[in-house]
């Protein structure tokens, strides 16, 4: 397959070891701006430090009776702590498959994916799931509720993978039902529930344990715009807490709460945006 010119764009936005900040582009782990005197003043990215994870030149392929598809191709993608990244693109450009890979949920890619300093790509299916649970929260377009437990059981799932006594796993429930609104759903089973309802469950179920990485495919799809609103300031505070959050949409006012865009076009990663200003949506998109 041809490599596009104009799939380029990632790799040299990214490749030059600098990164952007809402204040513009910086070289360095924090970033150094010269004064006149010649002296440096250290300036620090809003929330984002260290680099939490790295992929390069990850690619993925299906065999199809036609021949090989590539869903991705030489994706170089870094991720600091603390940063709201949102992945556009049009239907089947692969912004779901990217999640998927970040999430540890598909392990049949080439290429370097690092967490931290660990070498994931090096990793048994086991190790990866481990990292997966101690760090990842995940919201799935389709919910991915089990569909023998009820709310409050689906909710606490994440906790009883962590050493955390039952009377206070039962005291973080309460508390998200109540957040969420969904106190009186708390026995019913998923196939019990609207489409809305499972969403605000699952992501209830992929916060509660505070997870370092929160990462969220389509999350307000099923939702209200008043819900939509919420949930997207809901995100706003807990990566302003300090939780590193991707999500994919394809609602421009839903990216407006992040600080950076990727943009994916068969595959490739073409564009890697910063957002300067963060404006105070008026309207959140359920899309």
């Amino acid at each position: 397959m041809t490599r596009p010119d104009w799939c380029d764009a990632g790799a040299r936005l990214r490749g030059s070891g600098n990164y952007r900040t809402h204040s513009g582009l910086h070289s360095g782990a924090a970033g150094r701006e010269g004064r006149p005197n010649g002296g440096v003043a250290l300036r620090i990215a809003r929330k984002v430090e260290m680099t939490m994870l790295q992929l390069k030149n990850l690619e993925r392929s299906y065999k199809t009776p036609a021949g090989q598809t590539w869903v991705l191709r030489r994706i170089n993608l870094e991720i600091r702590e603390g940063e709201f990244i949102t992945i556009m693109g049009p239907s089947g450009a692969g912004k779901s498959s990217l999640l998927n890979v970040l999430a540890l949920l598909d392990d049949a890619w080439e290429g370097e994916y690092w967490f931290h300093d660990q070498a994931v790509h090096e990793m048994k299916r086991k190790q990866r799931g481990e990292v997966a649970k101690r760090n990842v929260g995940m919201v799935f377009q389709s919910y991915h509720l089990l569909d023998d437990l009820t709310v409050q059981e689906n909710i606490d799932l994440p906790l009883s993978y962590k050493d955390i006594p039952r009377r206070e796993r039962q005291s973080l429930v309460a508390d998200a039902l109540d957040r969420f609104q969904i106190v009186a759903k708390k026995d019913l089973y998923p196939s019990q529930l609207s489409g809305g309802q499972q969403q605000l469950v699952g992501i209830a179920r992929a916060v509660i344990h505070k997870p370092p990485l929160l990462l969220a495919d389509e999350p307000t799809g099923n939702l209200h715009s008043g819900q939509a609103k919420e949930i997207m300031e809901l995100f706003r505070g807990l990566n302003e807490q300090g939780t590193t959050i991707v999500q994919v949409t394809h609602s421009e006012t839903n990216a407006s709460f992040g600080s950076r865009t990727i943009h994916l076009r068969d595959g490739w990663m073409v564009a890697d945006t910063v957002n300067t200003a963060l404006a105070q949506p008026t309207e959140v998109s359920a899309s």
